[in-house]
């Protein structure tokens, strides 16, 4: 039976907690690993344009033979290729994604990064308003927003993010951006929920609160994501790794544990570990 439980995004559409990023996984590779994690239970898959795996993420899908009303698919427009995107170079590229994934809707799509440099964002989110409309994506979201950027979008648009996916995690919480998406009404979701390299793993806040529940370090990580309201999307490729992290819901972080944890973004340690979306520009 499947135990993650929803998350009930702004304009209704429930979300699993809980999902599988398939980030650098090869599109060869794709359809074993995402079918190893549907196989495990997870039922929300994270992919994007620029990962080049979304023919193989769909049909890992196709071949679970799970009802499409069970899956949640993320995918992603790579908005750094064309150096302006209006509604057709967005519409060209949906229409790809659907494609390779082969759906005819997928349940989240979101802008990939602000690129505040080219100031083009806003001219994707008003064809992003026409994808939502028209049932295309079940909902529409940001990743890598800051709060600026989610201000701008808000003046100019009715149409809130469902979502914004950054990178978070215990060294980098972005506590004054969730701050934000409290007030505005955006889920947060982690990218890179268990930072990267096995740092955060191997600290002893980390160990210590593990071997307290008798736990692995990355189930206490994304324990600490799931009390505190977040959505996560961990990857591995690795059978019993998958398994592993989905295996958060039997157990509770006290006051204590959450308080280690939260320590770590104060810490010397505490630091952004991708790019900083003020610059990034690839």
């Amino acid at each position: 039976m499947n135990q993650v439980p929803s998350v009930t995004l702004n304009n209704g559409v429930r979300m699993p907690q809980l999902g599988f990023g398939v980030w650098q996984i090869p599109d060869d590779e794709a359809a074993q690993v995402v079918g190893t994690a549907l196989e495990a239970g997870y039922r929300s898959i994270d992919t994007a344009s620029v990962y080049g795996n979304e023919a193989g993420t769909g049909k890992a899908l196709a071949d679970s033979g799970l009802p499409r009303e069970e899956l949640f698919v993320t995918t992603k427009l790579w908005n750094g290729p064309s150096p302006t995107w209006g509604r057709d170079e967005v519409l060209r590229a949906f229409d790809d994604s659907l494609a390779k994934l082969g759906l005819d809707h997928v349940d989240l799509y979101l802008i990939h990064w602000p690129r505040p440099m080219r100031d083009d964002f806003l001219t994707i989110w008003k064809t992003f308003e026409e994808i939502a409309a028209d049932g295309r994506a079940r909902a529409v979201g940001v990743s890598n927003f800051r709060p600026a950027d989610l201000e701008r979008l808000r003046a100019h648009s009715a149409l809130v993010p469902a979502v914004n996916q950054v990178e978070l995690h215990p060294l980098f919480p972005q506590r004054e951006l969730r701050a934000v998406h409290a007030e505005l009404g955006i889920a947060t979701e982690a990218w890179s929920p268990l930072g990267q390299g096995g740092e955060l793993l191997a600290l002893p806040a980390v160990t210590a609160v593990a071997d307290k529940h008798g736990r692995s370090a990355a189930q206490v990580v994304l324990r600490w994501h799931v009390q505190n309201g977040l959505i996560a999307i961990p990857k591995s490729v690795t059978p019993s790794r998958i398994r592993e992290n989905l295996d958060v819901f039997g157990f509770e972080l006290d006051a204590d544990d959450l308080a280690a944890l939260d320590a770590l973004g104060t810490s010397a340690a505490a630091r952004r570990i991708g790019p900083d979306p003020a610059v990034f520009d690839a």
